[in-house]
């Protein structure tokens, strides 16, 4: 019973995956130009989310700032889900839905972008980093599922939406790291060109 229900989530996520791949290949593509643009110009990512989704922006920033799979100078990214003295102090003076804009309106710049990741794409404080982003004239690569949440209504032309096609968080989280790894894999083709093969 257990191990036949261990293999169904096996089964429902790569039948997720194979779904998502046609749907998300183009948005993929655009967040990849938008990243190569705005680390070719001096740029940085800020990344952020809750939970798996901090996770996944701490996991994204350690790709950048060390490396994917090929050797190459560090990319500019920072995780706005680590310094905890920056985190509760924002949660204690002001709002836990304040913990990430705060940090884009003191660390953004124009150019920048921000990696906002909300499986529901409702996050108050994800919500709140796209909005402080956007009066920063940065652009916002939002990764959600469901239908995007308020996030989605939130976007501009020149924003990235990688909406996975899903309501399960454990599928969307699945599919959102996968996802990342699309990105640091493409970054690192337009910035390094062809991998000679040995």
């Amino acid at each position: 019973m257990i191990e036949q229900r261990i293999q169904q989530q096996f089964f429902d996520s790569a039948d997720l995956k194979y779904a998502a791949a046609e749907v998300l290949s183009k948005p993929i593509v655009d967040g990849v130009n938008a990243l190569v643009g705005c680390i070719t110009g001096g740029g940085k990512v800020l990344a952020c989310g809750n939970g798996g989704s901090a996770a996944d922006a701490q996991h994204f920033a350690a790709e950048f700032v060390g490396r994917f799979e090929r050797e190459r100078p560090g990319l500019a990214a920072i995780a706005l889900t680590t310094d905890t003295s920056i985190l509760t102090a924002v949660a204690n003076d002001y709002d836990f839905h304040q913990v990430f804009a705060k940090q884009v309106q003191a660390l953004g710049a124009p150019g920048d972008v921000l990696l906002a990741i909300s499986t529901s794409g409702n996050s108050p404080n994800v919500v709140a980093a796209v909005e402080a982003a956007h009066a920063k004239e940065m652009t916002v690569i939002a990764m959600t599922g469901h239908k995007g949440g308020r996030m989605r209504d939130l976007l501009t032309e020149t924003d990235v939406h990688i909406c996975v096609p899903h309501d399960r968080t454990a599928r969307i989280q699945e599919v959102h790291l996968l996802v990342l790894h699309c990105l640091c894999d493409a970054v690192d083709l337009q910035l390094l060109g062809e991998q000679e093969s040995t």
